[in-house]
């Protein structure tokens, strides 16, 4: 796994790391030594629930350390604002459709389709990243090949 993050998304990462493994450990132990106390474990449905809680915690946790790990961090402070990146904003052209629409590149963490937020891992954003106003990209998706001309930097 290796993600492109900016130091905003890192930090979050981190804050929600620390969280999990300190508060959120602390209350999941808290919850199956209470549910301990009832009695046979092998017919406690709330150990069975506290247990489950503490597995999806550790394994959020594992996930949380394998993204900052391989995290790529970009600095977006000092990027060339006439290429695309990382929070770019652009007006394409989809040629075939004819059909014009503005797009952000985000990361994963960021990604939000709905308001054309699109992921710079993405099919698209992979696409975009690192043209300029006035190129025209072949976009290679699961489904399609497609071609979009980046009109303007917004």
């Amino acid at each position: 796994m290796n993600n492109t993050l900016t130091e905003e998304n890192l930090k979050k990462l981190r804050d929600e790391l620390d969280y999990r493994m300190s508060t959120k450990k602390a209350e999941i132990a808290k919850e199956k030594l209470v549910a301990a106390a009832h009695g046979d474990r092998s017919e406690n449905a709330e150990y069975k629930a506290a247990c489950a809680n503490y597995r999806e915690n550790d394994n959020r946790i594992q996930y949380l350390l394998t993204m900052i790990s391989t995290a790529t961090v970009i600095d977006n402070e000092n990027a060339d604002k006439s290429i695309l990146g990382i929070n770019s904003k652009a007006r394409i052209n989809f040629i075939e459709d004819d059909d014009e629409t503005d797009v952000t590149l985000v990361t994963t963490m960021d990604l939000d389709p709905e308001n054309m937020c699109i992921s710079i891992e993405s099919d698209l954003g992979k696409a975009l990243s690192g043209k300029k106003v006035g190129d025209i990209v072949k976009v290679n998706a699961p489904d399609e090949t497609y071609t979009i001309e980046i009109l303007e930097m917004l």
